[in-house]
């Protein structure tokens, strides 16, 4: 093995400290990745009071990760006791430490960033949410929920950009999602959830976002002249089918159009339509399935 000079490790330990990975229990699963080199997050510092959680803002390179652990038997404070030690162990201090009730149960996690299921459940009467900081611009937030016979963990990372060249603002150098990856996802099943979506409730607009499965499909498409797919938007059963429909379709189409505006897709390509609550992946009698079949697919059509 190569040997590095002592002057030289010297040198990479700001960075080596930097990419300590928190250790998830081995059946753990990880379900989502991003990572986003300049972006911002706001880190709750307190439970939900007099209407809003109070927060810290933290800007740098912000990673969000899911992991899943089938048949988890263990409490959410047993599964985020290690976590918590861990984060001490790396230099952290523990800022703000919470279960559901002293959270603030409902209103602590939808006042709280949350990355869109499938990829992360939150039973609002069973989780444990820590936050903790690295001054002065490191900060960290560990969710851990269970959910049925699993139990779901997400932590949202904040870290400095790197000052390189004379001053300017470099970002720390992350390994991306290969682009192709929801492509082939796509091939393979012949559908795929657009995961990182989101909408005003029981509204039909796309809110604003850097939306990288939209890129993906983008550049799944160029690469596949020959293919056209449809967006096909689904919703919860609350509310009449007829209205459920509309909605689905609104937000079917709202993804198309920024699809074809923002990513230079070719409109006669994509098709956009909506199903309403007719085709469920997750009971619509939980909070966690009802948010799971609100949705937005993409469908490969026979090729042109």
């Amino acid at each position: 093995m190569t040997r590095l000079a002592f002057g030289t490790l010297l040198a990479l330990m700001p960075l080596l400290c930097q990419a300590q990975e928190l250790t998830m229990a081995p059946a753990a699963r990880e379900l989502s990745e991003r990572i986003s080199p300049l972006d911002s997050y706001e880190l709750p510092t307190g439970g939900f009071a007099d209407g809003t959680v109070p927060v810290r803002r933290f800007e740098g390179l912000v990673e969000r990760r899911t992991f899943r652990i089938n048949g988890a038997s263990a409490t959410t404070l047993q599964l985020l006791t290690p976590l918590r030690e861990q984060l001490e162990t790396m230099g952290y201090d523990l800022i703000f430490e919470c279960d559901d009730r002293s959270c603030g149960g409902f209103d602590f996690r939808f006042e709280t960033e949350i990355v869109p299921a499938p990829d992360m459940h939150v039973d609002v009467g069973n989780y444990r949410f820590l936050s903790a900081v690295r001054e002065p611009d490191n900060a960290i937030s560990v969710l851990v929920s269970r959910s049925g016979n699993a139990a779901y963990i997400q932590t949202i990372r904040v870290s400095p950009v790197q000052q390189q060249n004379g001053g300017k603002t470099k970002p720390t150098a992350v390994a991306a999602a290969p682009n192709e990856e929801l492509g082939l996802t796509l091939a393979r099943d012949g559908h795929v959830v657009l995961r990182d979506l989101e909408f005003d409730s029981g509204a039909g607009g796309l809110l604003p976002g850097q939306h990288a499965s939209l890129g993906q499909l983008a550049t799944y498409l160029k690469t596949h002249p020959e293919q056209r797919i449809a967006l096909v938007g689904h919703t919860d059963s609350t509310g009449s089918l007829a209205a459920n429909i509309a909605l689905s379709k609104r937000r079917a189409s709202a993804v198309r159009e920024r699809l074809v505006n923002n990513f230079d897709v070719d409109p006669s390509r994509v098709d956009a339509e909506g199903m309403g609550y007719l085709a469920p992946v997750g009971s619509n009698l939980t909070p966690q399935g009802r948010e799971s079949n609100r949705r937005v697919e993409a469908i490969l059509l026979p090729a042109l």
